[in-house]
């Protein structure tokens, strides 16, 4: 059986992110993989509104995890579902990742989190239940991706932002990152298409993400084969936060926990145990502690007495908007 790769564009039609993912899938059709393409602008999909009745729904065996609003959304995840591999490719809006990828990552969110769905899978699975009334075994395949982010400025800086976000995309289902660009001064170029190295390196991503997919140990799989290693093992990336304590850092995208020295070189080095490592959340044991802290620790509804009249005087305060300023010149049309 063919291994399919789903290639997913978050920029404007036939703009960098579209031929960028579509020559990494070109690549991988050469290599014998079935391919997929979606451009995010083409799907209507709604925000998450934070009911969590995917949640709920899971964990009363009330429902499959699925949300409730059934709009495009369901097209994309029908594709993930079938994928072996995932490549991305976003541009940065306001130095980070535009509003319609964090909508999809929000949307997939903790209704696809694996430690969710495996246990109420297999709770459902020991009691007798059909396999149509319970959590998609399909979420549980491994899945690798590739990362590309693009931004117009010339420094590195302004979109800084953009790649570690993208994470976010895999953290529920623990797709396995093997590979991620950094596209910046891409305003220097009509088109990607006349940035030769550029493209090389997209040919590069289909034949990392083939060679993950095909790959005969599971240890070959999510080996990382991007061009920098970066300052976590983990996720590669080098976004790190200081600790309140000034003495530790965690690694902002996985949440590694560790320590840093400057060695003689003058080069700052990170230090993680393994035991920190394991709660990262790319790992099973840190979603496992995530999903545990919702399900014991999140209050029911009806926990605070006279919770409707402690909310009255804010539902009556409503100044509104200011009114517009006639004497500017303004956005409001007259």
């Amino acid at each position: 059986m063919k291994k399919k790769v789903l290639g997913i564009s978050f920029g404007r039609k036939m703009s960098n992110c579209d031929v960028m993912v579509k020559h990494a899938l070109m690549e991988c059709e050469k290599e014998g993989c079935e391919t997929a393409f979606i451009r995010a602008d083409d799907l209507n999909i709604s925000n998450c509104t934070g009911c969590i009745a995917c949640v709920i729904g899971m964990v009363t065996g009330r429902g499959r995890g699925y949300c409730v609003r059934h709009d495009d959304f369901d097209i994309l995840d029908e594709c993930i579902m079938q994928s072996d591999a995932v490549i991305l490719a976003c541009p940065t809006y306001e130095t980070s990742v535009t509003g319609r990828f964090k909508t999809i990552c929000d949307r997939i969110g903790p209704s696809h989190d694996i430690t969710f769905r495996k246990a109420l899978y297999d709770e459902g699975v020991a009691a007798g239940r059909p396999e149509s009334e319970l959590p998609d075994v399909r979420s549980f395949k491994k899945r690798s991706a590739a990362l590309i982010s693009v931004g117009g400025a010339m420094t590195e800086n302004w979109i800084a932002l953009t790649l570690p976000m993208m994470y976010e995309f895999t953290f529920p289902m623990a797709i396995d990152v093997i590979d991620a660009v950094e596209y910046y001064g891409a305003m220097a170029h009509e088109s990607v298409l006349g940035y030769p190295e550029m493209m090389d390196r997209m040919t590069k991503v289909g034949q990392n993400i083939v060679a993950s997919i095909n790959a005969e140990t599971e240890e070959d799989r999510i080996a990382w084969r991007g061009d920098e290693e970066g300052a976590c093992p983990l996720c590669h990336t080098r976004l790190l936060q200081l600790s309140h304590d000034a003495k530790t850092v965690d690694c902002v995208v996985c949440g590694s926990h560790g320590t840093f020295t400057v060695d003689e070189e003058g080069k700052l080095r990170i230090h993680y145990t393994k035991e920190e490592m394991d709660r990262s959340r790319l790992r099973w044991g840190g979603k496992l502690e995530h999903s545990t802290e919702i399900k014991t620790q999140a209050q029911p509804t009806g926990s605070i007495k006279g919770l409707k009249e402690m909310k009255a005087p804010y539902a009556a305060f409503n100044p509104g908007v200011f009114a517009t300023d006639e004497t500017a010149f303004g956005n409001v049309k007259k």
